[in-house]
């Protein structure tokens, strides 16, 4: 008799390393930490103690979840980059996984999807089932009007504030983050090959050189 899948799913997108494994819809390991930094160094650590604990190891698995943001830049790359390279060395599929998918993820109904930005700002995206507004980056509490809905269920980062601003109700995401995203990552297992591809909604913050490059002089 055929097992049920087993899916690792990892995000490095903010200030935490967080991971799950799933074998069919059963939970058998997850972990989150929080950490300013340092995920290079813990991720693949994480991923091995997590299988291992479950008593399985990379050869059992038969595809990956990745959080692809948005979110911090190069903790977004950090976990692109292993799920590529797991993937491409396992060769299994790597899933892409929204931070708006893995909130939604489990609810019914329209959602607003809400991860915190820099400087106070949000990311928002109105998910309906596999509908979706395009992504923004929104500056304080109000809402894009195309992504306004009855109904809607705001879930995420200042989600109480932006549901009080709108008349509708906030909740708590229906699974933690490394569990959400190997769930969607299970049901699009089996779809068209594409490689996770880091969501990048803004410029990086990263400030010009101070000094003018150097003059390169020709021998002639």
């Amino acid at each position: 008799m055929p097992r049920d899948p087993l899916v690792l799913g990892f995000d490095t997108s903010a200030a935490h390393c967080a991971a799950a494994l799933l074998c069919g819809d059963r939970v058998l390991a997850r972990a989150e930490e929080e950490m300013g930094r340092g995920q290079a160094e813990r991720l693949m650590p994480m991923l091995e103690e997590l299988l291992a604990g479950a008593g399985h190891g990379w050869s059992d698995l038969d595809a990956i979840g990745v959080g692809i943001g948005p979110g911090n830049f190069t903790g977004i790359r950090i976990a692109v980059s292993a799920a590529r390279g797991l993937a491409l060395s396992l060769g299994i599929p790597a899933v892409g996984v929204s931070s708006f998918e893995a909130l939604a993820e489990g609810r019914d109904g329209p959602v607003l999807a809400i991860v915190a930005a820099p400087r106070g700002m949000t990311y928002m995206q109105r998910r309906d089932g596999a509908a979706a507004t395009d992504p923004e980056l929104v500056e304080g509490p109000e809402v894009p009007p195309a992504m306004r809905a009855p109904g809607l269920t705001c879930i995420g980062a200042q989600a109480d504030e932006v549901a009080q601003s709108l008349g509708a109700t906030a909740a708590a995401p229906v699974h933690p983050l490394g569990v959400a995203i190997a769930r969607v990552a299970m049901a699009r297992r089996n779809d068209p090959p594409a490689r996770p591809a880091p969501l990048y909604l803004r410029a990086a913050d990263a400030a010009p050189a101070a000094d003018l490059p150097p003059v390169i002089l020709d021998d002639a």
